[in-house]
């Protein structure tokens, strides 16, 4: 795909990964659908956009509703014309132990904490991809949809949740992959490692020190890094149903 006048679509696009890849791409020339539930984060996302030179809008939504996504991207197509591709990366942590006694007390990880990531992670990366792939189809635009997996994919202390979701991200692209080549469509993921995001920022300082010296490459990604993988499969028209790990060397 030639990212010069291509218009991308990011969800999670007002900080961190989203934010990031945003620029990235804005710096190849592509316009930008900019989506995520923080409005004034977005409006910083945009301003940085317009900056680069790139027209850039933005919609306030949350992926976990399947109105507000439909509405969102018939208004992306509306606004743009087309839809060239779309960065499943909205995502959001909710980590606790499947149980956990100690002094005799016992403590669970809640439904409402494995519902919450399991509806933002992957239920909205599914109504996003859906919506994505209609649209293309509809306007007859071949396309990439990229979600955003991660290395604890295959499994993590504290992050059943979490893990699960990012497993089923992974596979539906691999899924979208074999179901939309005959509309020219190419799907993929990205694996992350540890990345400095605030997300990592939240972990506390001896997390961080551990998860440092668990890298091969001795310290966690850049968001940069992750944002020219992206890059890499928009461009790479041979690249589909796999998912690219970027993760240092990083296994857990």
């Amino acid at each position: 795909m030639e990212l010069k006048g291509s218009v991308i679509a990011i969800t999670g696009a007002g900080q961190g990964l989203g934010q990031m890849m945003a620029i990235v791409l804005a710096q190849s020339g592509a316009e930008l659908a900019l989506l995520d539930m923080n409005e004034q984060a977005l409006l910083d996302t945009q301003k940085q956009c317009h900056m680069l030179g790139t027209k850039a809008f933005v919609y306030n939504v949350d992926v976990t509703s399947e109105l507000q996504v439909e509405q969102t991207f018939k208004c992306i197509v509306d606004d743009f014309g087309q839809l060239d591709g779309l960065i499943n990366n909205a995502g959001i942590l909710r980590d606790a132990l499947l149980v956990k006694s100690k002094d005799g007390k016992m403590t669970k990880m809640s439904l409402e904490q494995f519902n919450s990531v399991i509806d933002v992670n992957l239920t909205g990366t599914f109504l996003c991809g859906r919506e994505a792939a209609a649209k293309m189809i509809e306007t007859q635009r071949k396309g990439v949809i990229i979600n955003i997996s991660s290395v604890a994919r295959s499994g993590n202390i504290g992050q059943s949740n979490y893990s699960a979701s990012k497993a089923a991200v992974a596979a539906m692209a691999t899924c979208w992959a074999k179901e939309l080549a005959r509309y020219g469509i190419r799907a993929a993921a990205i694996a992350p490692g540890i990345v400095q995001t605030s997300m990592a920022e939240s972990l506390k300082a001896e997390a961080i020190e551990r998860l440092n010296s668990m890298v091969p490459v001795g310290r966690i990604g850049e968001p940069a890094e992750i944002a020219h993988a992206a890059k890499y499969i928009f461009e790479n028209d041979y690249f589909t149903g796999r998912i690219l790990e970027v993760d240092g060397g990083l296994r857990m």
